[in-house]
């Protein structure tokens, strides 16, 4: 087979989410000693994350924005390249594609929210353009993959006709994150301290930060031992504005503001936690969750959405909406040393079940199958 596989912002510096979601895959089909031939088309950036091999030929395209590369550049590179078929892997795809098109929909958190304050004029951006096109693809999909089974059950109430052709993948997560014990001479480049708590910042609405920096408020004023918090994403200047909203100022100096962290950069940051807080609103799936846990890092998640799902039955999960909880669940993990190593085997243990070779042989599994069934039609 010859798969085309769309991973536009792979090569982009300050990646997100679904870049590093198509970048881990490609990985791992790139490992596989199979016959497949795999056309990966990118945008241009200076990130040269991924390289050619024998199964695998990056096909840079030059345009100015994402719809237009999306919409317009990459029909006509999927034109000429003609392969089997085309996977595009972050949510959207082009309305018209000249091969049969597999959809990875990582969530419709955009379709079933309104619009909030908060978000940066990118996200604006982003989501008006999923809202506007992903109803519009949906139906020209011969398979969607979505990442959790909790997503998918989101999915079907908007889009029951979809039922036969939404397929469940687990993400999963990379190798450079286990334990480490010579993190510091990282760590030390972002805060002083030995050990901290970590949050990854975002302007986004649903990743609570603002329910976050509550909670952090509320620890410092019931904890004997204060631990500083260190969230990355953000400027210094953001969270004090949101500091000086919630008239925490006490806990201003205690917050360190990392600003942009490389990717390389994390496992170490995990491993110096102390304690990783990821209590969003909604998620399709978590991945921070699992990289967490793979360096032994206890992680305070939510009771909702995905993120029970990923984190399991043993996790620590709190409701999002109410800081106290969560304050409380950091609390916990100070006052009683048994529960803390309880949960760092709990974690350790539980990252087993995720990878990314699971998720590259989960998407070949629908190549084929949809590559056979054409071969029947034909």
């Amino acid at each position: 087979m010859i798969i085309g596989i769309e991973a536009q912002r792979i090569f982009r510096k300050d990646k997100h989410g679904m870049d590093f979601v198509a970048l881990e895959f490609i990985r791992s089909l790139q490992r596989k000693n199979d016959s497949n031939q795999y056309l990966v088309f990118v945008a241009p950036g200076e990130d040269r994350c991924l390289e050619e091999s024998r199964n695998v030929h990056i096909i840079e395209i030059s345009c100015p924005t994402y719809p237009l590369w999306e919409q317009v550049a990459l029909p006509i590179a999927v034109r000429k390249y003609k392969p089997d078929m085309l996977h595009c892997t972050s949510n959207t795809a082009p309305v018209y594609c000249p091969v049969p098109l597999i959809l990875t929909l990582h969530d419709i958190i955009y379709l079933t929210q309104k619009q909030k304050k908060g978000m940066s004029l990118y996200q604006q951006l982003g989501w008006h353009y999923r809202r506007y096109i992903v109803p519009r693809i949906l139906g020209k999909c011969r398979a969607i993959i979505t990442v959790s089974f909790t997503e998918r059950v989101n999915i079907m109430k908007r889009f029951p006709e979809l039922t036969n052709r939404l397929h469940v993948v687990y993400n999963g997560y990379s190798d450079c994150y286990f334990p480490i014990s010579n993190y510091s001479q990282i760590t030390r480049r972002y805060v002083l301290d030995d050990t901290y708590l970590l949050f990854l910042g975002n302007t986004d609405p649903r990743k609570n930060t603002i329910g976050v920096l509550k909670a952090y408020a509320d620890y410092l004023r019931r904890s004997s031992r204060k631990l500083k918090l260190v969230v990355t994403g953000l400027d210094e200047s953001l969270i004090s504005r949101i500091v000086a909203q919630l008239h925490a100022d006490g806990c201003a100096r205690q917050i360190v503001s990392t600003g942009y962290v490389p990717g390389e950069d994390f496992p170490a940051l995990y491993n110096g936690a102390y304690a990783f807080l990821y209590p969003s609103f909604q998620e399709g799936f978590g991945i921070p969750i699992l990289e967490s846990m793979a360096c032994g890092t206890p992680v305070i998640t939510s009771n909702c959405s995905a993120m029970p799902e990923i984190a399991g039955d043993g996790g620590i999960l709190v409701r999002p909406e109410n800081p106290v909880e969560i304050a409380n669940a950091l609390l916990k993990l100070e006052a009683d040393t048994e529960y803390y190593k309880q949960q760092v085997g709990y974690g350790l243990k539980r990252v087993k079940n995720y990878s990314w070779e699971k998720t590259a042989y989960g998407y070949l599994e629908i190549y084929h199958e949809l590559y056979a069934t054409d071969r029947q039609d034909a």
